[in-house]
């Protein structure tokens, strides 16, 4: 059962380790729980369970992270990815994600040696004027050395590590199918659409595994910010750069996180708070494009209050819609307007029962109007933002992912400015950029900007009126019209009859087994075993096993129905 559900046994290795190092950090019972154990065990690999105990007694967000960590570049980026979900996770599960960290040693220069030169043509002490052997940076998936070009140009290059696309593409492999086993086994994790956070996941981690992609996005947003002069985006050196190497101007500036440094150069704090929340704000709501993840680590201060962004690997896109949504979210926030937050957040929680929208609605409107009153000043758009995916998380809603990386980003974003300046207010920055998008949606000229598009829409539908319609009434005349209804119980149902059929038709087979050897047993002659008539005895046994099989077919459905019951 177990190879018919992962399709080869190429991976097969990789999920003993997987499941072994679950067990170690204490996560037995998951691994029993996805089946794995023992069909794991039946194929000859047996777990080791040793240090499970002491481990067991940690917290399962300490065990969880502690395993993650431990299992690689993969498993590592989909904890941090979980980091930004707090509408599925609580606080303490956050608090663990965001210490995820790879603990990879840096390759010596001699291992990278050969990719380089397949990558840049040539030895990297050749191609550039200067190239250093001891990186700046090192993380899973690449790490940094700084060199020089001919020209004299200082640059950053950044190297994948050989080898790492064979390792995630198997890690992705088993996290799809574990996380349909999940949903299986799990039916309370279904709302929150496991197999879909994993297929996100793996199209955000391939984007990452190509450096190329990375700085189409860093110039992309370079172009988007080039009318904020003391913003500062990194030039890409495309001759040096592929699928596995980038090259990047370096930026000599002081890290985000050095505010001793910022304090000692003399710079305005609260200028730089509000440059970077203008920049990152611009990106959100303006552009559809940001940089998701805007730590102190990725973030430069240079002469002249300008700022730095570095690291484009993992950008978060907004379409045109979803800002609107956006707009109308913040600014009811921003404004303490309960009424368009609660339709903004009811929309995207679709999922939810209709006899939970009432409830839902009146917690929402009575979160906003606490506010009602509070200065500007005074509200933590962040702190708003995450007690809204608290409340969705409460009623086990899930947020849309695209959505989740941005309320981190805004997160993110508001605790660097209150680093910077304690009386830095998001809410302040954000108003005025809000309004001024508001304004910009209603002016005339893109307000018949956009009478056109639905105009050509309404056009380009009405003239495939008549082909569609000819082409449905000729199905129809040729019988080929169909009409289905899918109802999930129907199926249900279906499934339960399938099952109960073929446990009859076991039974049958079961007493006929009984009664044929019971009539073999009167009969003489012939071989015997262990003192009886060998076919009377085979016949014996194969009823006890195909009984057993069946009691236990019967008590696992039955525990099955009680847990499905337990979680409505």
């Amino acid at each position: 059962m177990l190879m018919e559900t992962l399709g080869t046994a190429r991976d097969l290795g990789r999920l003993q380790e997987i499941a072994g190092v679950f067990v170690r950090h204490g996560l037995g019972d998951v691994v029993r729980r996805l089946g794995l154990a023992d069909a794991l065990e039946r194929a000859g690999h047996a777990l080791h369970r040793e240090h499970a105990a002491d481990l067991a007694r940690l917290d399962p967000p300490v065990q969880l992270r502690r395993a993650l960590e431990e299992l690689g570049p993969a498993f590592v980026k989909l904890g941090q990815l979980m980091a930004g979900r707090a509408d599925l996770f609580g606080p303490e599960w956050i608090a663990e994600f965001e210490k995820l960290h790879s603990r990879v040693p840096a390759l010596p220069l001699d291992a990278l040696r050969g990719q380089l030169r397949e990558d840049l043509g040539g030895d990297p002490e050749t191609v550039f004027a200067r190239f250093d052997a001891e990186p700046l940076a090192g993380a899973s998936i690449a790490q940094v050395h700084r060199a020089r070009l001919q020209d004299g140009t200082e640059v950053v290059v950044k190297v994948r590590r050989p080898g790492i696309e064979d390792v995630v593409e198997a890690d992705l492999r088993l996290l799809a199918r574990l996380a349909a086993m999940a949903e299986t086994e799990w039916p309370a994790l279904r709302p929150y659409r496991p197999r879909q956070l994993v297929r996100e996941f793996a199209r955000s981690l391939r984007r990452e595994l190509d450096l190329a992609v990375e700085c189409r996005h860093a110039e992309r947003i370079a172009a988007n910010l080039a009318g904020l002069p003391w913003i500062a985006i990194p030039r890409v050196h495309w001759p040096h750069t592929g699928r596995r190497v980038n090259v990047q101007d370096y930026v000599d500036g002081i890290p985000g996180e050095a505010l001793d440094r910022v304090d000692a150069a003399g710079m305005d704090r609260t200028l730089l708070a509000r440059r970077g929340a203008q920049a990152v704000l611009k990106m959100i709501v303006e552009d559809g494009i940001y940089h998701a993840d805007p730590h102190p680590g990725n973030v430069f201060y240079l002469p002249g209050h300008r700022i730095a962004f570095i690291d484009f690997g993992m950008v978060g896109r907004l379409s045109a819609r979803r800002r609107e949504e956006l707009l109308q979210l913040l600014l009811g926030l921003v404004q303490r307007q309960p009424e368009p937050v609660a339709e903004v957040l009811l929309d995207w929680a679709g999922d939810a029962p209709a006899s939970d929208l009432g409830m839902l609605e009146a917690e929402i409107e009575a979160f906003v109007d606490q506010y009602h009153g509070t200065p500007l000043a005074q509200l933590r758009l962040g702190e708003m933002l995450s007690d809204v995916t608290t409340i969705l998380r409460e009623h086990r809603l899930a947020l849309p992912s695209d959505l989740a990386l941005l309320i981190k980003a805004f997160v993110s974003l508001e605790g660097m400015g209150r680093a910077l300046d304690p009386g830095f207010h998001m809410a302040t920055e954000a108003l005025p950029l809000l309004r001024q998008v508001v304004r910009a949606r209603y002016r005339p000229k893109a307000i018949a900007a956009r009478g056109w598009q639905l105009l050509r829409r309404s056009l380009a539908a009405a003239e495939q009126l008549p082909r569609d319609v000819s082409r449905l009434l000729r199905n129809a005349r040729r019988g080929r019209l169909h009409l289905g209804i899918e109802i999930a119980h129907i199926r249900r149902v279906g499934d339960q009859v399938d099952r109960a059929a073929s446990r009859l038709a076991l039974a049958l087979v079961i007493a006929a087994l009984i009664i044929g050897s019971s009539i073999v047993m009167t009969v003489g002659g012939g071989p015997t075993l262990l003192g009886l008539p060998a076919f009377g005895f085979l016949g014996f046994a194969g009823a006890v096993a195909g009984g057993l099989w069946l009691l236990r077919s019967i008590w696992r459905g039955s525990h099955h129905r009680d847990d499905t019951d337990g979680d409505r």
